[in-house]
């Protein structure tokens, strides 16, 4: 009895600390950059839209951010179109 109730606790805590962190990460993942300077002083390698594209411009100095809905956001910052929005 004392374990199941230890149990239901700890996962409520854990519960109640997650939900508040995700949705921290959701608002910030929105976020529209006004151009790739403003974008790489967060994210120095650029946003990638997933994590098996490849760069066409060849190597690049920093791994590219990855997050669908933050390139998404910043998809006009991505020239080459390659899927990595200022990519640097």
């Amino acid at each position: 009895m004392k374990k199941s109730v230890i149990y239901g606790l700890s996962f409520s805590l854990l519960v109640a600390i997650a939900v508040p962190v995700s949705t921290q990460q959701v608002n910030a993942a929105a976020k529209t950059y006004k151009n790739c300077t403003e974008l790489r002083k967060d994210y120095k390698g650029g946003v990638a839209k997933s994590a098996s594209v490849k760069n066409k411009g060849g190597k690049t100095r920093y791994k590219p951010f990855v997050s669908a809905e933050l390139y998404e956001a910043n998809k006009k910052s991505d020239r080459d179109k390659d899927f990595i929005a200022c990519e640097k």
